[in-house]
């Protein structure tokens, strides 16, 4: 059954597993003239969701997929990132802000800037997972934290 974060979308039939964790990267020119558009195009680019249910096995013919699409129910899919040690709190509601770090270089980069995650957006923490792997190049004190958005 679907709660309040879960979106009813389409994906190819090949990718449909329950777990499976995907980045939305939005239509291409083959999907205007879809008449399944609206089902298909209903999440958000640049996210990564996560499908927790595969609904049935119809398959609808597709531009895009050789196998054409089935039915999913997906949700955004939790994000791990670093945080401020002093609010990395289980639990807590948070607006996400990425590390203020140039350094690309750093093995942390990535988890400090992670994909599928905007500045701005609101979240909760789910977890604190612990510390970072490496201390942080700036020596910010961070903690490694399981957001959902």
């Amino acid at each position: 059954m679907a709660d309040d974060n879960t979106t009813i979308t389409l994906i190819g039939s090949r990718l449909a597993q329950e777990g499976l964790t995907f980045t939305f990267m939005g239509e291409t020119p083959e999907c205007d003239k879809c008449n399944l558009k609206s089902t298909c195009m209903n999440l958000e680019k640049g996210r990564i969701y996560e499908i927790t249910n595969v609904r049935n096995t119809t398959v609808h013919d597709c531009a895009i997929h050789d196998g054409g699409v089935i039915t999913v129910d997906v949700i955004k899919a939790p994000v791990i990132t670093s945080m401020d040690s002093r609010k990395a709190v289980e639990g807590a509601n948070v607006r996400y802000e990425s590390q203020s770090c140039d350094e690309i270089e750093c093995d942390m980069y990535d988890l400090c800037h992670p994909k599928g995650i905007k500045k701005g957006d609101k979240c909760m923490i789910v977890q604190v997972i612990g510390n970072l792997d490496d201390e942080c190049v700036l020596g910010y004190s961070l903690k490694k934290v399981e957001l959902a958005i």
